[in-house]
Protein backbone atom coordinates (compact mmCIF):
# COMPACT_ATOMS: atom_id res chain seq x y z
CA UNK A 1 0.00 0.00 0.00
CA UNK A 2 1.33 3.31 -0.97
CA UNK A 3 1.99 6.39 1.79
CA UNK A 4 -0.30 8.58 2.22
CA UNK A 5 1.06 11.89 1.02
CA UNK A 6 1.70 14.46 3.88
CA UNK A 7 -0.80 17.67 4.00
CA UNK A 8 1.08 20.64 2.88
CA UNK A 9 1.78 23.52 5.81
CA UNK A 10 -0.04 26.91 5.88
CA UNK A 11 1.71 30.14 6.60
CA UNK A 12 -0.44 33.20 7.16
CA UNK A 13 1.71 35.79 5.20
CA UNK A 14 -0.98 38.90 6.68
CA UNK A 15 -2.61 38.05 10.62
CA UNK A 16 -5.83 39.84 9.24
CA UNK A 17 -7.66 40.91 6.36
CA UNK A 18 -11.06 41.18 7.55
CA UNK A 19 -12.75 40.79 11.20
CA UNK A 20 -16.29 41.34 12.55
CA UNK A 21 -18.33 39.85 15.55
CA UNK A 22 -17.93 35.97 14.19
CA UNK A 23 -15.08 35.98 10.99
CA UNK A 24 -12.05 36.94 10.52
CA UNK A 25 -10.43 36.46 7.34
CA UNK A 26 -6.01 36.15 7.20
CA UNK A 27 -4.06 35.57 3.95
CA UNK A 28 -1.24 33.23 3.77
CA UNK A 29 0.64 30.74 1.73
CA UNK A 30 0.76 26.60 1.42
CA UNK A 31 3.90 25.29 2.20
CA UNK A 32 5.37 21.78 1.14
CA UNK A 33 5.18 19.92 4.21
CA UNK A 34 9.03 18.59 5.09
CA UNK A 35 10.75 16.25 3.08
CA UNK A 36 8.23 17.04 -0.26
CA UNK A 37 9.65 19.27 -2.48
CA UNK A 38 7.40 22.31 -3.76
CA UNK A 39 5.47 21.86 -6.88
CA UNK A 40 6.02 23.85 -10.21
CA UNK A 41 2.79 23.00 -11.82
CA UNK A 42 -0.05 24.20 -9.43
CA UNK A 43 -3.25 24.48 -10.65
CA UNK A 44 -4.11 27.37 -8.61
CA UNK A 45 -2.49 30.81 -7.55
CA UNK A 46 -4.46 31.98 -5.28
CA UNK A 47 -7.70 30.91 -3.58
CA UNK A 48 -10.16 31.60 -1.03
CA UNK A 49 -13.26 29.48 0.03
CA UNK A 50 -16.50 29.95 1.72
CA UNK A 51 -15.69 33.73 2.97
CA UNK A 52 -18.65 35.93 4.36
CA UNK A 53 -19.48 38.19 1.27
CA UNK A 54 -18.81 41.35 3.48
CA UNK A 55 -14.88 40.70 2.66
CA UNK A 56 -15.01 41.16 -0.61
CA UNK A 57 -13.94 44.88 -1.27
CA UNK A 58 -10.55 43.62 1.48
CA UNK A 59 -10.19 40.53 -1.03
CA UNK A 60 -10.22 42.61 -3.92
CA UNK A 61 -8.01 45.13 -2.63
CA UNK A 62 -5.18 42.63 -0.92
CA UNK A 63 -4.98 40.73 -4.56
CA UNK A 64 -4.50 43.90 -6.00
CA UNK A 65 -1.78 45.68 -3.79
CA UNK A 66 -0.31 42.10 -4.34
CA UNK A 67 0.13 42.01 -8.36
CA UNK A 68 -2.35 38.70 -8.06
CA UNK A 69 -4.69 38.38 -10.42
CA UNK A 70 -8.30 38.61 -10.24
CA UNK A 71 -9.95 36.49 -12.79
CA UNK A 72 -11.21 33.06 -12.44
CA UNK A 73 -13.51 30.83 -10.92
CA UNK A 74 -15.76 32.12 -8.67
CA UNK A 75 -18.74 30.60 -6.24
CA UNK A 76 -21.28 32.15 -4.75
CA UNK A 77 -22.75 30.57 -1.32
CA UNK A 78 -25.93 30.47 0.85
CA UNK A 79 -26.16 31.11 4.56
CA UNK A 80 -26.15 27.39 4.73
CA UNK A 81 -23.11 27.29 2.52
CA UNK A 82 -24.63 25.73 -0.26
CA UNK A 83 -23.06 26.62 -4.26
CA UNK A 84 -25.91 28.54 -5.50
CA UNK A 85 -24.00 30.26 -8.74
CA UNK A 86 -20.94 29.41 -10.51
CA UNK A 87 -19.47 31.21 -12.93
CA UNK A 88 -15.55 32.47 -14.45
CA UNK A 89 -13.89 35.76 -15.44
CA UNK A 90 -13.36 38.55 -13.86
CA UNK A 91 -14.37 37.38 -9.90
CA UNK A 92 -15.35 40.57 -7.98
CA UNK A 93 -17.06 41.99 -10.33
CA UNK A 94 -19.02 39.25 -11.10
CA UNK A 95 -19.51 38.44 -7.13
CA UNK A 96 -20.90 41.89 -6.35
CA UNK A 97 -23.33 41.91 -9.10
CA UNK A 98 -24.66 38.29 -8.25
CA UNK A 99 -24.66 39.93 -4.37
CA UNK A 100 -26.37 42.89 -5.82
CA UNK A 101 -29.43 40.62 -7.62
CA UNK A 102 -29.74 37.91 -4.62
CA UNK A 103 -28.99 40.11 -1.31
CA UNK A 104 -30.82 37.72 1.29
CA UNK A 105 -30.17 34.75 -0.66
CA UNK A 106 -26.31 34.97 -0.86
CA UNK A 107 -23.83 34.72 2.35
CA UNK A 108 -20.32 33.53 0.89
CA UNK A 109 -18.24 33.21 -2.12
CA UNK A 110 -15.27 30.97 -2.90
CA UNK A 111 -12.93 32.18 -5.58
CA UNK A 112 -10.29 30.02 -7.62
CA UNK A 113 -7.55 31.67 -9.77
CA UNK A 114 -6.37 29.17 -12.14
CA UNK A 115 -2.84 29.54 -13.27
CA UNK A 116 -3.64 28.41 -16.63
CA UNK A 117 -6.60 29.94 -17.98
CA UNK A 118 -8.05 27.68 -20.82
CA UNK A 119 -8.71 25.49 -17.65
CA UNK A 120 -11.03 27.93 -15.84
CA UNK A 121 -13.69 27.15 -18.46
CA UNK A 122 -13.27 23.31 -17.47
CA UNK A 123 -13.70 24.17 -13.93
CA UNK A 124 -16.67 25.80 -14.25
CA UNK A 125 -18.11 23.10 -15.91
CA UNK A 126 -17.03 20.78 -13.52
CA UNK A 127 -18.83 22.74 -10.42
CA UNK A 128 -21.52 23.66 -12.28
CA UNK A 129 -22.28 19.66 -13.10
CA UNK A 130 -21.45 18.52 -9.56
CA UNK A 131 -23.17 20.93 -7.77
CA UNK A 132 -26.52 20.89 -10.10
CA UNK A 133 -29.60 21.19 -8.81
CA UNK A 134 -28.23 23.44 -6.05
CA UNK A 135 -27.71 26.26 -8.41
CA UNK A 136 -30.64 27.97 -8.43
CA UNK A 137 -29.42 30.99 -10.28
CA UNK A 138 -27.86 29.51 -12.78
CA UNK A 139 -30.55 28.72 -15.07
CA UNK A 140 -28.87 28.86 -18.60
CA UNK A 141 -25.99 26.08 -17.75
CA UNK A 142 -27.12 23.64 -15.47
CA UNK A 143 -29.21 20.50 -15.95
CA UNK A 144 -31.17 18.71 -13.55
CA UNK A 145 -31.81 15.15 -14.67
CA UNK A 146 -29.97 12.44 -15.56
CA UNK A 147 -28.61 13.57 -19.00
CA UNK A 148 -24.89 13.89 -19.54
CA UNK A 149 -23.19 17.25 -20.40
CA UNK A 150 -21.93 18.43 -23.49
CA UNK A 151 -18.89 16.59 -23.56
CA UNK A 152 -17.35 19.17 -25.84
CA UNK A 153 -17.62 21.56 -22.75
CA UNK A 154 -13.67 19.95 -22.14
CA UNK A 155 -10.33 20.84 -23.61
CA UNK A 156 -9.42 19.40 -26.81
CA UNK A 157 -7.24 16.41 -26.57
CA UNK A 158 -8.77 15.07 -23.45
CA UNK A 159 -9.45 11.30 -23.45
CA UNK A 160 -12.90 10.58 -22.43
CA UNK A 161 -15.42 7.97 -21.53
CA UNK A 162 -19.29 8.41 -22.60
CA UNK A 163 -22.32 6.51 -21.89
CA UNK A 164 -25.06 7.81 -24.92
CA UNK A 165 -28.63 6.52 -25.34
CA UNK A 166 -29.15 3.04 -27.63
CA UNK A 167 -30.10 4.05 -31.16
CA UNK A 168 -33.59 2.49 -32.40
CA UNK A 169 -36.78 1.50 -32.04
CA UNK A 170 -37.69 1.10 -28.34
CA UNK A 171 -39.70 -1.92 -27.53
CA UNK A 172 -42.59 -1.55 -25.23
CA UNK A 173 -43.47 -4.88 -23.54
CA UNK A 174 -46.82 -5.82 -23.20
CA UNK A 175 -48.86 -6.18 -20.20
CA UNK A 176 -50.83 -9.24 -20.07
CA UNK A 177 -54.06 -8.44 -17.82
CA UNK A 178 -54.25 -11.39 -15.02
CA UNK A 179 -58.05 -10.52 -15.00
CA UNK A 180 -59.88 -11.91 -17.99
CA UNK A 181 -62.80 -9.96 -19.17
CA UNK A 182 -66.26 -11.65 -19.07
CA UNK A 183 -67.93 -13.49 -22.60
CA UNK A 184 -70.82 -12.17 -23.98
Amino acid sequence: MAKRKKASLSKLVEERLYADTTWTVHSGVLKPSPGRPESTERLFLVLGEKLPYECLKEVKQHLKSNNLLREGVYVAHDSMGCARYVGRGNIFSRLEQRRKARLLELKYFSFYVVRKKKHEREIETLLIRAAGPLLEFNTKKKTVTISTGNIKDYEAGTKFIERQKKKGKKRVAKKRSKAKSPRR
